[in-house]
């Protein structure tokens, strides 16, 4: 699927760079994921004052903030695979 994936239109720096860790079990950060998730608050804040309506910022800030409240805050921020993973096993 990645390599089907990172040969058309859906390719990103994301998909090209994060994918394969995740695929390895590699969850060292590039950037943390607490970090990510202060940037999710800041950017929700922003929103909110607005008077603008984020539901996918909410949804990435709910699981950013579930992998920081089970001490993975420290972890690259592809350890969001985790979260979802964890969820859909739920």
């Amino acid at each position: 699927m990645l390599e089907a994936l990172g040969a058309g239109a859906a390719s990103s720096w994301q998909l090209q760079n994060l994918a394969p860790k995740m695929l390895d079990g590699d969850f060292r950060p590039g950037f943390k994921a607490e970090h990510q998730l202060k940037d999710l608050r800041h950017a929700l804040e922003a929103a909110h004052q607005a008077g603008a309506s984020l539901p996918g910022t909410v949804i990435a800030e709910q699981l950013f903030s579930a992998l920081v409240q089970e001490g993975r805050g420290a972890e690259g921020t592809q350890a969001l695979f985790k979260a979802i993973q964890e969820l859909s096993q739920s």
